[in-house]
């Protein structure tokens, strides 16, 4: 016996994945579940293309039940998010959402995520991945009198695509409220409660594919029913995290975790648009000096778009070159269905990061040839 402890010894085991409200009714769907995020998701059903190409058309039906639904409010709220996010949280109307990021002090990037004013109190949704982590932090910084509710007893599914609006607004949703806008009325980045068959929603015109859509938060106790009542019509089908993901790569959308990080700024991140002009004047949130320094001078690094020659994929961590220099990485990368050509993602040198600039990227030992180009690579369709 050795008279050293072996240190896998003391190392926890990692934590089983958690199931979401609707596992079951992935599994009767034919869902091949995966583990993301700490729980058991489906990937796909009848296969990726298919799904991301269906969701192009018509419309899919996405279970995001892993992410972190949260409620700040209190006295002060919006004051005391501005102290944490570079948005005008303040100047947020009732039933608007806005897309914001949680910054560290260095400037570095927490987590992005959606606030929504829902009249006094602010509904956050923020990514699975670091939902507790966002929650301990949140804790930690804001104010006593702020509270902040994490609501897990409710589920959130979005609903994407060209015929979302016709299929959902076929359920006969009713307005919470007197003088509430109808399910039709809302625009992109608008929200509103609602009532389903007496079950209580909130519902807003946003979502993560760059296709017109809504993403509905809706109690778990409900949702089986709701998901049901969704893929009844003939224009929905659900679709798994395969899709999810070659959707937003093609609406140009970033992946906390890959394509920014606490590591990233949003300068480098091609984030700016989400410092508002007030907050960039009067500065107060994390990192801000740092932040509109590097904004104001330019970023060593650029997040962008690159279109590559051939076939053949990059992925996460293939190497970007000028020539025989290493200027950059990808952090995501795929075949995009719609284009049928592979695309990517990639943080380069800022020298490098002009429109239609020749770049190569090392795939297992071959090198791709790449351009810059602009993103969305493909255009959004939101309804505005």
């Amino acid at each position: 016996m050795s008279e050293y402890p072996n240190p896998e010894d003391d190392q926890e085991e990692a934590p089983a994945p958690l199931p979401l409200p609707l596992d079951a009714w992935h599994r009767e769907k034919g869902g091949r579940m995966v583990e993301f995020a700490g729980y058991l998701m489906p990937v796909q059903y009848e296969g990726i293309i298919a799904e991301h190409l269906w969701t192009r058309e018509s419309a899919g039906l996405f279970d995001v039940s892993h992410m972190g639904q949260l409620e700040v409010s209190g006295e002060g709220a919006a004051q005391a998010l501005e102290a944490l996010l570079p948005g005008d949280i303040s100047a947020l109307k009732a039933g608007r959402l806005r897309y914001s990021l949680l910054l560290g002090e260095d400037g570095g990037i927490l987590d992005d995520l959606m606030v929504t004013n829902r009249g006094g109190e602010y509904y956050l949704i923020v990514n699975g991945a670091t939902k507790w982590d966002d929650i301990g932090h949140l804790r930690e910084q804001l104010p006593d009198e702020i509270t902040l509710n994490h609501l897990d007893e409710q589920g959130l599914l979005a609903l994407q695509g060209p015929k979302a609006a016709e299929a959902l607004g076929r359920l006969g949703l009713e307005p919470a409220f007197p003088g509430m806008p109808r399910l039709e009325e809302l625009k992109f980045m608008q929200a509103a409660p609602f009532f389903w068959q007496g079950r209580p929603l909130g519902v807003s015109r946003s979502g993560y594919t760059g296709e017109d859509g809504f993403e509905i938060s809706v109690r778990a106790d409900d949702i089986v029913a709701l998901a049901e009542a969704l893929v009844e019509q003939p224009e929905v089908k659900p679709i798994g995290l395969g899709a999810r993901d070659s959707l937003r790569l093609e609406a140009g959308l970033p992946l906390y975790g890959h394509d920014i990080t606490v590591d990233t700024t949003p300068g480098e991140a091609d984030l700016g648009f989400a410092i508002s002009k007030r907050r960039r004047t009067e500065m107060g949130f994390p990192g801000a000096r740092r932040i509109l320094s590097e904004m104001a001078l330019g970023p060593r690094r650029m997040r962008v778009g690159l279109a590559l020659e051939g076939r053949m994929a990059a992925r996460e961590g293939a190497e970007v070159f000028s020539g025989d220099e290493r200027v950059g990485v990808v952090t995501s990368g795929g075949f995009s269905p719609s284009l049928q050509r592979p695309i990517a993602m990639a943080y380069v040198e800022t020298a490098h990061a002009a429109e239609g600039c020749a770049l190569s990227l090392d795939v297992r030992g071959k090198r791709l040839d790449a351009k810059v180009v602009p993103m969305p690579f493909v255009p959004h369709r939101y309804h505005r």
